[in-house]
């Protein structure tokens, strides 16, 4: 998918996937059942997702009954799984029903030798065959080169080419442990993108470093047409790129607009918390719960008089609304505020 003419650099549409239900609920602590898992894949349906990655088919029968679930609902947006290069994952991909599968397959040394004890050769192979079984069993594809950011630049090269020449639909390196920067991510996949004009390419990126959203939204920038998101910024570790922070930062700080539904993003997010069980820290931007109070007497005061004074995010865009906290630093045209939003009018 070629970069569009727009000056600002971004793709004329960015693909939206969503792992909430599969790197989110690796989230240590977090089990969804099925029936779960689906309430979360319909509201993320609403909410305007392309791609819902639901699940490790291969994993459980209980991430196979989830995943099933999802597909028979026909849901607007596209069902994926998660697949190692193995054919019996993929065969449980088919199976569960999904549309596609992200098939991922170490790309450093370090993975490779370390944890797979392979050569680079082998894993030429493995990408080869892999991607030309899920083709042939009828799946979008999605190539995943696992920590991609700490492999020989190269050699991801010459496994992503391996990928297209068997008909790979995307391709998405991995920022597996989040060692980008905003500047390294613009240089990453600024030569990728060089590499392969035509690819549809995507972003995933943890937070490790506290980066995800910034590299996110460099990698965008830079020619990727996709970005892997979770709701609340889920994820082992640290967490994965919050689905909230790149939308609203696309739409508001660059002008461009994706399928989200920005007014559904609080809804999702408190969803999201109740079923996982794993709370949204209350200063957390867009879905904390403080995201949108307002204490100090300066700051209160300003904002009945033009809100934009200390908000950059109208609150009704992504579903919220403000509110005037009375507390030690409040004003009196704040405590007042207050008290009328309660029906009361002090003299």
């Amino acid at each position: 998918m070629a970069l569009s003419n727009r000056s600002n650099g971004f793709a004329e549409k960015i693909l939206i996937f969503d792992t909430t239900l599969r790197d989110g609920e690796q989230t240590p602590g977090v089990s969804l059942t099925p029936e779960k898992k689906l309430q979360i894949a319909m509201q993320l349906d609403k909410l305007g997702v392309d791609i819902i990655e639901a699940g490790f088919a291969a994993a459980s029968q209980g991430e196979m009954e989830a995943i099933s679930l999802i597909s028979k609902e026909n849901l607007r947006a596209e069902i994926c799984s998660f697949a190692r290069g193995v054919k019996k994952d993929i065969d449980a991909v088919v199976k569960s029903g999904a549309d596609s599968v992200f098939l991922v397959i170490p790309s450093s040394d370090l993975h490779i030798q370390r944890k797979l004890k392979k050569t680079r050769n082998e894993i030429l192979e493995m990408t080869a065959k892999s991607v030309r079984y899920a083709k042939d069993a009828g799946l979008t594809v999605e190539l995943g080169p696992e920590d991609a950011t700490r492999a020989d630049m190269e050699f991801l090269k010459e496994m992503i080419t391996k990928g297209i020449s068997e008909d790979a639909d995307r391709v998405t390196p991995c920022d597996t442990v989040g060692i980008l920067t905003p500047e390294k991510t613009y240089k990453f996949y600024s030569e990728l993108r060089e590499a392969f004009p035509e690819i549809t390419l995507g972003a995933h990126c943890h937070d490790d470093f506290g980066m995800a959203v910034a590299n996110s939204i460099a990698a965008l920038k830079a020619g990727a047409d996709e970005v892997h998101v979770t709701m609340n910024g889920l994820g082992e570790r640290a967490g994965n790129a919050a689905l909230e922070e790149v939308v609203v930062s696309l739409k508001l700080l660059y002008g461009v607009e994706t399928s989200i539904k920005t007014e559904s993003l609080y809804d999702t997010s408190l969803l999201v918390s109740r079923l996982t069980g794993i709370p949204v820290q209350p200063n957390k931007a867009i879905v904390g719960e403080n995201a949108f109070v307002h204490e100090s007497g300066i700051h209160t005061h300003a904002i009945l008089s033009e809100p934009s004074t200390y908000e950059p995010i109208p609150p009704e865009i992504v579903g919220r609304t403000r509110r005037l906290a009375a507390g030690k630093h409040a004003g009196s045209r704040g405590i007042k505020a207050a008290l009328e939003e309660m029906g009361l009018h002090p003299s």
